[in-house]
């Protein structure tokens, strides 16, 4: 799978913190965390670690997951913001995901899972955002959702009704958010809201590395 061989490729592009109470060597963890997010299901995946000798449950490459923390790297100075949100499945409950994208980058900004679309959940998202990065200048692209533009406001930040041109980039990468999602539908029995946004942060931070 061409992603998988690209991913590999960026052997140092996150740290692991937890690799001191973990018995597996890191650069397996790493490898396993990366084959699985590019892909593989958790089966697979352990069948590929086996192959380097190391021996691990599906379970625990999910933790290995969790622990990781994986998230868009912050910091980021975007000049416009795409900000969007959408309804995921999870198991057979319906969540809202909420994503920020640097269209001119094409890179994930920050996302988060929420249980409603209303303009409380969309100013916490703003407020997260705003703390990893630096968005004061930025212009913010946002559709015809009041709540988002009304979210805007109360944080003070520039945006303009865009319903194409450089939203199309928002679009383009929650159709493959969805896919992943789609793809591990079987990950996500019985699986608490919490845990599935730390994988779906997970993936956002996997697809900025494949740009």
């Amino acid at each position: 799978m061409p992603e998988i061989a690209r991913l590999k490729r960026s052997t140092g592009c996150f740290e692991l913190d937890f690799v001191e109470r973990e018995a597996t060597p890191e650069w397996a963890m790493k490898l396993g965390i990366r084959l699985h997010l590019t892909g593989l299901s958790l089966s697979n995946t352990v069948s590929e670690l086996e192959r380097f000798g190391v021996d691990r449950c599906r379970s625990t490459v999910h933790n290995w997951v969790q622990k990781a923390g994986l998230q868009p790297t912050e910091g980021k100075s975007p000049d416009h913001v795409a900000v969007d949100e959408t309804v995921i499945q999870i198991d057979d409950q319906r969540y809202w995901l909420y994503a920020a994208v640097d269209p001119d980058r094409n890179e994930f900004l920050h996302v988060k899972l929420g249980t409603a679309q209303n303009l409380g959940l969309s100013e916490i998202f703003l407020g997260e955002l705003r703390e990893k990065h630096d968005v004061s200048e930025a212009v913010f692209l946002v559709d015809g959702a009041q709540w988002l533009q009304e979210a805007c406001r109360r944080h003070g930040l520039r945006f303009q009704h865009e319903t194409h041109g450089n939203r199309n980039a928002i679009e383009r990468l929650y159709k493959e958010l969805k896919r992943r999602t789609d793809q591990f539908a079987t990950h996500f029995r019985n699986l608490e809201p919490a845990t599935a946004e730390t994988w779906l942060l997970a993936q956002a931070f996997c697809q900025n590395q494949l740009i």
